[in-house]
């Protein structure tokens, strides 16, 4: 992702991340809800809660979920007696060490505790530690039986790498309606290795008990080359086949260039965790919002079109992948040609990103 909180940065650009965040909302509470009274029925009383925000990138979104989790077990706590005795919270952020975690130390910290402060006051705040925990999460990350809660949103439809065996996949740079099916199968081989890695490393790291809610960009169709999940890339594969016919991208660049995503549909999703066994499924389902709610940056934006911030959304996440492999100086021209693709598929179709939100508990 871009970093720092210019005007093309994730920070500033990650409109529709917040809005899924709070689409989702209902189910993350009710796992921490549950988390909680299952506690308060054991024989002791958790004294602290860890969660983990696992891709947590750095903007206003990065700290949401662990104000909700702070407020949510707080309040319970008292609910259930426990005035004198609210537990202190461990919130770990993680991202790849590449992340940004200066801004998020720098600028959202102070006001992830000055909001607590606020809303709870002075007197009824609990202690609450942030930490930075750079590393890929298709790893382990923490210690064994420390985390309570995770949470992930749109971070796990990013795979490890670029799956083998997609050499092929000529004037696409993802799966497309013109993917050969040994790339369609790469790409789900590579989904199924790293999720099942995933959940392995984080049944190690989650008490039994503890939640877990991920939600990522998937899709409803059983088809990996549906349009309502490849569209967005096949319209910027568009914008770089124009540059290839410019002459100012070589075709064999664009041919060797492909994003690390899948994608998965809800069965898959239900496959994997099922397959690795140690979490049992307590919520599944999908939920769809429009390309255009990208908009709300703050910065300018053209009215009536959809297409400049759906571009640069995208352009915060995808700029780094496309300079290392295009180089700096094509950025500018690639994301006004896509923004023009853009703003007119937009007028015409109905355009919108399907999330995958599974809630899972670890079994005992």
């Amino acid at each position: 992702m871009n970093g720092g909180v210019g005007e093309a940065s994730y920070a500033n650009n990650s409109s529709v991340q917040k809005k899924v965040i709070s689409m989702t909302k209902p189910i993350t509470e009710a796992a921490i809800t549950e988390l909680i009274m299952c506690s308060s029925s054991s024989s002791s009383t958790a004294k602290s809660f860890c969660m983990a925000e696992l891709g947590c990138s750095s903007g206003p979104n990065t700290l949401i979920v662990a104000m909700e989790f702070v407020k949510i077990v707080s309040q319970l706590c008292r609910k259930l007696g426990h005035d004198d005795k609210l537990p202190e919270f461990q919130i770990q952020l993680n991202d790849l060490p590449g992340n940004d975690f200066n801004s998020i130390f720098k600028s959202f910290a102070p006001s992830f505790h000055a909001q607590l402060l606020q809303e709870m006051g002075s007197a009824a705040a609990p202690y609450c530690f942030l930490s930075g925990v750079p590393g890929s999460f298709y790893g382990r990350l923490f210690a064994a039986k420390s985390l309570h809660f995770v949470h992930s949103s749109y971070s796990l439809m990013w795979l490890s790498k670029v799956p083998e065996r997609v050499e092929m996949n000529k004037g696409n740079i993802y799966i497309a309606s013109t993917s050969p099916a040994n790339v369609i199968n790469a790409y789900y081989e590579q989904f199924q290795r790293d999720f099942s890695t995933f959940l392995r490393c984080r049944s190690e790291e989650v008490v039994c008990g503890g939640k877990m809610v991920l939600t990522l960009l998937g899709r409803k169709s059983e088809s990996a080359s549906s349009k309502e999940c490849c569209y967005i890339w096949e319209l910027l594969a568009l914008s770089l086949k124009e540059m290839v016919s410019q002459g100012v991208i070589e075709e064999e660049k664009l041919d060797s260039f492909n994003i690390p995503q899948y994608t998965p549909s809800l069965s898959e999703v239900k496959t994997e965790v099922e397959k690795e066994g140690s979490f049992t499924i307590n919520c599944l389902e999908a939920s769809e919002i429009a390309w255009a709610a990208c908009g709300g940056s703050g910065f300018y934006s053209p009215e009536g079109d959809d297409g400049y911030d759906v571009a640069k959304c995208m352009r915060s996440v995808a700029e780094p992948l496309l300079v290392e492999h295009f180089g700096e100086l094509v950025i500018d021209q690639l994301f006004e040609n896509y923004r023009n693709i853009l703003s007119d598929r937009m007028s015409k179709e109905d355009t919108k990103f399907i999330n995958v939100t599974v809630s899972m508990t670890r079994k005992k």
